[in-house]
């Protein structure tokens, strides 16, 4: 066994699928990337568990009977601004991830995922940063495109200028890295690099950082 992270995360489980759940749980435990403290196998099951025991990190199924994973979504950060969610799906054409990213999943793993994937997403979601897996990430861009040419009142931020260290955290923010984790790699403090954050947000339009991150990506600015 072995861990990333000082801290092991707690983590709920949110999938009607008892078996995946099972094997989800086990893949957590056996690998020690953090300890699964609660499962609800839909959202209201779920939002009844924040109640109790707010874990720091939730994995949620998009597809649930009673209360979907994009309301069961809104609502969680509706009451729980700070909690972290990583988004379980399958490739899906009608999936509206734009939705999701607003509601504030953190980000999104196939379900079919290997084990690496899984424990990379819950390590970078964990420590603030973002994961996609890169079938879901080329998607969402392509969603983005279709929506972007249909919507003639979306801005064009495509000229956006950095600087060459704006540019050098925007890179590292679109490999998942947290603003603290990339203090420590650049050998600066945590502020400095929440304010290159603020300006990147400022000079793309993004609402947050998982916006950053799908912006870099659809304009070519990094890649996949």
């Amino acid at each position: 066994m072995r861990t990333n992270l000082t801290k092991k995360p707690t983590i709920v489980l949110v999938d009607d699928h008892l078996i995946f759940r099972q094997g989800l749980k086990s893949l957590i435990t056996f690998e020690n990337i953090g300890t699964v403290i609660s499962e609800a196998s839909d959202g209201i099951e779920f939002l009844n568990l924040l109640t109790i025991s707010p874990p720091d990190l939730v994995i949620m199924d998009i597809e649930m009977p009673v209360l979907n994973g994009l309301e069961a979504t809104r609502q969680a950060i509706l009451a729980n601004p700070d909690l972290k969610i990583l988004i379980l799906t399958m490739l899906n054409d009608k999936t509206n991830y734009q939705e999701l990213v607003n509601a504030g999943a953190m980000g999104f793993v196939l379900k079919t995922s290997g084990k690496q994937d899984f424990e990379k997403a819950i390590q970078a979601i964990s420590l603030g940063g973002n994961y996609f897996s890169s079938e879901i990430l080329r998607q969402i861009i392509v969603q983005q495109h279709q929506n972007t040419s249909t919507n003639t009142s979306t801005p064009n931020t495509s000229n956006a200028q950095f600087t060459a260290r704006e540019n050098e955290v925007l890179q590292l923010l679109c490999k998942g890295l947290s603003v603290t984790e990339i203090a420590d790699k650049l050998f600066l403090s945590a502020k400095t690099i929440e304010s290159h954050r603020s300006t990147l947000l400022k000079k793309t339009n993004s609402k947050n950082t998982i916006n950053l991150i799908l912006f870099a990506f659809k304009n070519k600015l990094a890649e996949l």
